[in-house]
C-alpha cells in the first residue's frame, strides 16, 4: 500500500484530534513493539507517525494547511 504524503499527514492529524498527545506515546509503544516482535516494515511506518504526530503537537506543522516536505 503506498499513501501520499497528505495522507499521511492526515491520517497522523486524525489521530491526534482523537488521542492527543497520547497518540504519541501509542507510536512510540507500537514501534518499540513491532521491532521486538520483527516487523520492520510496520515499525517504520509507525516510526514515521511518531515524528508527524511530534511535528503535529510542536506546532511546527499546521495538518490543515499545505505540506511540503524538501
Amino acid at each position: 500500500m503506498t499513501m501520499t504524503t497528505g495522507e499521511l499527514y492526515r491520517l497522523a492529524s486524525d489521530l491526534a484530534a482523537e488521542h492527543g498527545k497520547a497518540a504519541s506515546e501509542y507510536a512510540s509503544r507500537a514501534v518499540m513493539t513491532l521491532e521486538a516482535e520483527g516487523a520492520h516494515e510496520r515499525a517504520q511506518f509507525w516510526f514515521l507517525m511518531l515524528i508527524l504526530l511530534g511535528d503535529i503537537n510542536s506546532g511546527r506543522v499546521d495538518p490543515d494547511g499545505l505540506i511540503t516536505i524538501h
